[in-house]
Formats: C-alpha cells, structure tokens, sequence
C-alpha cells in the first residue's frame, strides 16, 4: 500500500524524493555512454533517494544483464573507481519494457507497469520520463505521452511528472511552435526540462558568479570597455556514425542556436532580481530577444559555413551541402551592449577540441584604442575548465617593453574532480530545478536570431568553402 502520510519537500531542491527513472531509448548510445554512467555516479554518491527505480524502454526486449555488463565497461572506461555493490543496487531496482511508440495502448500499458512499481514500493513517486529517442520521433511520442495517464504524476496525485528532452528542439522556428504546441497539450512548462548540458558544465554556471560577485569585473562589463565577444566550439571529431542525423541539421542547428546561443546569454545577461529559475530564465529571455536576428539580405555579410573535406564520403552523399563549419556575427541591441560585434563559430574535424567564451576589452574613451594589445578574459569550458586573464606586464630589463601574460585559474587544481555535466542535468531534473534547462521562450528567441540563415543555407551550396581534416578553426574566421 501506498504510504499516504508521506510528505515532499517541495521547495527543498537539496531533498531527494523517490522517483521512477524512465529512460526512452534505453540500448542506445546517449543512456549507454553519458545517462546510465551518471546514474551510477549518483546512486554512489548517495545524492538520490534509495528507493528510485528505473524503468528502460525499448522497441526490442531488454536484457537487463546485457545492459548493467555494458554499464560496468563505461565506468571503468572512464576511469571511474567502479563499486560492484552500487551497480547491483541499480540492477535490483531495474526494469525493462517493451514499447511500440507508434502504438497508443502501449503508454497506458506503461503507466500502468509504473503504478505497479509505486504499489510495490510504498510511496508516491515522482516520474521522470528521459526522451534519448531520434528527434524525429519527439512529436509522436510527446503526442502520445500527454494523451496518455502518464503526464499526470504519481496514482495518488501526490508526485510530479517530469520530461527531459534532448535538443534539438525543431529544426527550424515553424517546427519548434509546432513541437512546443503539441507539447503544450499534454504537459504544463513547468513539467518541461529542455536539456543544454553546456550549461550544466562548472564554467559556464561560474560566468555569471564571476561577474556578479566581482564588482572589478561587472563595472567593466559593458560597451564602454569590452570591444568584441567571441564564443568558439572547435571539435576535433567528424560526424562519426552520425550522418543521417548530421545531414538534417548542420553544425548551425547543431551547436550554435542552443548551446552556444544559451552561453552568450548567460554571459551577457542583466543581473538577475534574484538567482531562482524564474528570474534567471527571465534574464535570459530578455537578453536573447535583443540580440539583432540575421536577416535574409544579410546572410551572405553576417556568416560564413564550410564543409571538411571527406564529408561527402562520410555521408553518402556527393550533392551535400551540409555545413560542418559555421559562423554568425551579430549584435545585441541593449544600452550595455550596443555596437560590440558578437562572433559565434563552431566546426568539426578541426585541430584541437575547445570551447572558450572570450572578451576582449580596449578603452573607448582613449584616442586611438590599442586593440591588438588590449586585455582579454577567457572561460575555457572544456577541457581544462578554467579562466585566463590577459595583461600587459613590463618585460624585466632596462627598457619600458611591455609583454603579454596569462593569469590562469584552474578548476581542477583549485576544486579538484567536478561532476559531469549530465550528472548535474539529471540530479536537477529529479529535484525539480529548471535554472539550467530551456524555457520555451527561450527556445523560440534563439530560432528566431537564425531562422532565415537556416533557410537560407537550405537552398543552396553558395558560399560553401571546403577545409583540410583538423584546421585550425581561427584560420576559417573573417
């Protein structure tokens, strides 16, 4: 029997709550490599209520023994200390369960499959549904799901039900209204965790610390001081296996609408009225509004795309031109931020793997502002998260020559080991925290800033340069 006198600590997001864990897609390579892992971190580390349970969903049967042999290969893979004992408590509160998704009975077959878990369990749960399905199946399944008991919570009424979904969220601004409508239908915004783990990662979450509570810095952030604004994702991998999903949506859609686009705002945003989700989503809304969308007549000035050589092998398809490389400048229309060029580049196949966010800074006010030798502020991302702090120092001698150098701040020789960035997506999704997760507005503002780029770069190949496997990325900027 259900315990009915259980209570939930709705406002304490630190207090773990049972839930039921239900993973759509569970044999696939998302849950194998990042999902599965960082649930097995998070059962170690004790950090989500003992009674959890998970429930994988696949269209084929499931040996769970297959699935937790696989599990075990991806912790020692990565490094991790691999503790037997926690991996039995997992498969112990482990199920599996055959889905047809084009099949309407088969979620309310589901849902009753989770009220039975409930009942064995005692308590009302919490449900997590995690979609690491192909984009293309979201509108059906999302269709079926919120026409199904499962958008309800717990049989009791008591838990909530959340669904985390994976970008991307539409392929264009028509498609996310639709996708958003439809799920609208089914689940309140509330119920909605849009997962961007970049900024689930230690340095993006840091930048708006670092400003916020270093007034040096936050005097200074601002048109007056800051000349231009640069954030580069360079990777050094190819599409890899993934040239079906890569050939329907190129590395603009892929990496710059909503992961980069989501760091610009967080980095430029005005202070929150309070850090809580509402006002930090709220910031971010505002900033991702004001940033100028590229319009058609101007595609050809404001971007630049390019294709790796290879690809088209890679692929199978010799007409593509899909583009590997991508490259937007704009600006973001606010009294902070007037007139300082924003560039945005990301590409694959290059020589190294990085992702900075950069501001250079210069004197405005100075008669002839000296830009090559000005100040620079770098977040590193990843790897080697960290912050780097350009300055000009005298050289030792008896010459007044200036040289460049580096403060370099370190994550992991100041704090040591950091949690993997789906490990914080998933804990924020069981307490119910939505800071770090896609608003729907914010999905829309961000389609908005390049839905005529996207179509643009559909029609043809104009403007396509070619590149060498592992280019320098900044040899591709203009």
């Amino acid at each position: 029997m259900i315990d009915e006198d259980y209570e939930y600590a709705a406002t304490d997001l630190s207090a773990p709550e049972p839930t039921i864990i239900v993973i759509f897609g569970i044999t696939g390579d998302l849950a194998k490599r990042y999902l599965l892992p960082s649930l097995y971190t998070l059962f170690k580390e004790g950090l989500i209520h003992p009674q959890t349970e998970l429930v994988g969903v696949s269209r084929r049967p499931i040996d769970t023994e297959i699935v937790f042999d696989e599990l075990r290969a991806s912790v020692e893979r990565a490094g991790k200390e691999l503790d037997s004992a926690v991996i039995d408590q997992m498969r112990e509160r482990a199920h599996g369960f055959q889905l047809d998704m084009d099949d309407p009975g088969g979620y309310d077959a589901l849902h009753k499959e989770l009220n039975r878990i409930e009942e064995a369990q005692g308590v009302c749960m919490n449900r997590l549904y995690y979609l690491s399905i192909p984009p293309s199946a979201y509108t059906n399944v999302i269709g079926h799901m919120g026409n199904s008991p499962l958008n309800g919570g717990c049989q009791h009424g008591k838990g909530q039900s959340r669904l985390l979904i994976e970008k991307p969220f539409g392929d264009d601004l028509a498609s996310a209204r639709k996708l958003i409508e439809i799920t609208a239908q089914g689940f309140g915004e509330h119920q909605l965790f849009r997962i961007d783990h970049y900024l689930a990662k230690e340095t993006a979450q840091n930048i708006s610390t670092f400003r916020f509570e270093n007034p040096l810095f936050e005097t200074i952030w601002n048109n007056r001081h800051v000349a231009s604004i640069d954030i580069v994702a360079s990777e050094k991998i190819g599409v890899e296996g993934r040239g079906n999903f890569y050939e329907q949506q190129g590395a603009l859609r892929d990496f710059i609408q909503n992961h980069l686009l989501q760091l610009l705002a967080v980095a430029t945003m005005d202070q929150p009225e309070r850090f809580d989700s509402d006002a930090v989503h709220a910031a971010k809304l505002q900033l991702l509004r004001s940033i100028r969308p590229i319009s058609a007549d101007k595609v050809s000035q404001q971007t630049r795309r390019g294709q790796y050589e290879g690809y088209k092998q890679e692929v199978g398809n010799p007409d593509s031109h899909v583009e590997t490389y991508a490259q937007i400048e704009t600006y973001i229309d606010t009294p902070r931020w007037q007139n300082v060029p924003v560039r945005i580049r990301t590409g694959k196949a290059m020589a190294s793997k990085f992702t900075t966010v950069t501001f250079t800074f210069t004197d405005r006010d100075a008669e002839e502002p000296d830009l090559p030798n000005s100040n620079q502020l770098q977040f590193r991302i990843q790897p080697n998260e960290g912050i780097a702090l350009n300055l000009l120092a005298k050289k030792p001698g008896f010459d007044h020559e200036l040289q460049p150098v580096v403060m370099n701040f370190g994550y992991e020789g100041n704090f040591g080991s950091q949690p993997d960035a789906y490990e914080r997506v998933l804990l924020d999704a069981i307490r119910g925290d939505q800071t770090l997760f896609a608003s729907s507005d914010e999905v829309l503002a961000a389609w908005q800033i390049v839905d005529d780029v996207v179509h643009a770069w559909q029609q043809d190949g104009d403007g396509l340069i070619s590149y060498e496997y592992e280019t320098d990325i900044d040899s591709l900027g203009v």
